[in-house]
């Protein structure tokens, strides 16, 4: 009887890429053996884990991110590391290294900013380090408002993602001390509203940590664990390369994926000077939910 670890490793390559499903299998059937290991990184089987239309999504980046005989894993491994500019510099494309799905980057110029066009209110400037040529900076506005939108075919099916506002404060900056920016998203029948704070001082996340530090015992609280939960999931975070970032809300692509999701931010109703926002852009990401978490996702979307 032969062994599958005694086939030659073209054969066993055309096996596993039939078997493994996430490039987490791979790199686990790669501490098998030698030949396993030669199987697991062959093309035939990492082929699978990139998108079916990359070379579309990827002819639009110049110069080319890969050559024709790039291995197909150091194509998925740079694309997990290292995001690429496509459609003009206007947004970036990248892949979530546990499952293959795609990211999206929504540059601050493929977004729809009121008033973005009146150097009096907005800057488009150079000077911050971002993955695009240009950002948008806020020079001095009351009115604040952004949208975004996407064709959902253009992202991973039957895949729950996440959308964040990815941002920086300038020095001297004002009117987002403690105002609540009202948020919407909608992908077909499906949508949600909340509110985010963009917190430039830092306070609501040094008060979730303090509460944590020195009130353990509301932890113990199950709806007081989700409040806290939740008001902590919407305070900004930072991303470690400068900028940071505010979870906007969740979105399920479906399979086959119809329309589009549209993405709102709001301040118009307080008419408050504000000043100092850079947006570099809105990313969406795949997340990762529980079971419990999709079950009722679903239902609500169905009501």
């Amino acid at each position: 009887m032969v062994e599958l670890g005694d086939l030659p490793p073209d054969c066993i390559a055309l096996i596993l890429s039939q078997v493994l499903a996430t490039p987490v299998d791979a790199g686990r059937c790669a501490t098998f053996s030698v030949a396993f290991r030669a199987a697991s990184d062959s093309d035939a089987v990492w082929r699978n884990f990139l998108p079916h239309d990359l070379d579309l999504i990827v002819s639009t980046s110049s110069p080319p991110p890969f050559g024709p005989s790039t291995r197909k894993k150091d194509v998925f491994l740079r694309l997990c590391t290292d995001p690429i500019l496509i459609d003009s510099d206007r947004k970036s494309f990248a892949l979530e290294k546990w499952s293959g799905k795609k990211c999206y980057m929504v540059g601050a110029r493929d977004l729809s900013i009121v008033w973005g066009d009146t150097p009096s209110s907005w800057r488009w400037s150079s000077f911050h380090v971002s993955r695009f040529p240009e950002v948008a900076e806020l020079i001095r506005a009351r009115w604040l408002e952004v949208h975004a939108k996407m064709e959902t075919r253009l992202l991973s099916a039957d895949t729950y993602y996440a959308a964040y506002f990815i941002f920086k404060f300038v020095h001297g900056n004002y009117g987002f001390e403690t105002q609540a920016v009202e948020v919407s998203i909608s992908c077909g029948s499906a949508g949600e509203q909340c509110y985010v704070y963009f917190d430039p001082d830092g306070r609501m996340r040094q008060q979730y940590q303090t509460v944590q530090e020195r009130s353990p015992h509301i932890f113990r609280d199950a709806t007081a664990v989700r409040v806290l939960q939740a008001r902590e999931k919407k305070a900004p975070r930072d991303r470690g390369d400068g900028w940071k970032e505010i979870n906007l809300g969740e979105f399920f692509v479906d399979d086959p994926p119809t329309g589009e999701v549209q993405i709102s931010l709001m301040d118009v109703k307080s008419l408050k000077w504000k000043s100092g926002l850079v947006i570099q852009g809105i990313e969406l990401r795949p997340t990762q939910m529980t079971s419990q978490e999709s079950s009722r996702q679903r239902i609500g979307q169905r009501r």
